[in-house]
């Protein structure tokens, strides 16, 4: 590692610490030349994972708007927050196992509908309608009578 004083090509590691939920690690290095010190930050190149959606475009992933629709999904509904966000951990976990690290939407709304219909029915039903883009009553009913069926078969 080149020093950012002096130019010298040769450093020490005097510490290294984990950081950033140990996706990163910061090193404090010592010039062997002129003595400075200064700091280094190591991580690992990460391959962005992508969302494939119904149009055939892709996406970034992006957590956070996962995590707005199941908050939107959950209005003054009692549901924690970190259930929310565990669903979305595991999404993620699931794009992160892939080796193109890509998903279909459907996928992951799959993912998410079959989590959000054992935290919370109402929160479920909110978020199939949106996901399915159901656009008439019938289908809505349609939806709430396969999801009493599920529940009456369920011990």
């Amino acid at each position: 590692m080149r020093c950012p004083f002096c130019t010298h090509p040769e450093s020490r590691v005097v510490d290294s610490r984990e950081v950033k939920e140990a996706r990163e690690i910061r090193r404090r290095r010592e010039c062997t030349g002129c003595g400075r010190r200064f700091t280094t930050y190591e991580r690992i190149e990460e391959v962005p994972a992508s969302v494939v959606k119904r149009d055939g475009r892709r996406e970034s992933f992006d957590r956070e708007k996962l995590l707005g629709g199941l908050l939107k999904a959950c209005e003054k509904r009692p549901v924690p927050r970190r259930e929310l966000a565990a669903i979305a951990d595991a999404v993620e976990a699931e794009i992160a196992t892939r080796e193109d690290r890509e998903m279909s939407s459907e996928e992951i709304g799959n993912l998410v509908i079959e989590r959000l219909r054992h935290l919370d029915q109402v929160a479920y039903v909110r978020f199939a309608s949106v996901y399915r883009r159901f656009e008439d009553v019938n289908q809505f009913m349609e939806e709430l009578r396969r999801l009493l069926i599920q529940r009456e078969e369920e011990p």
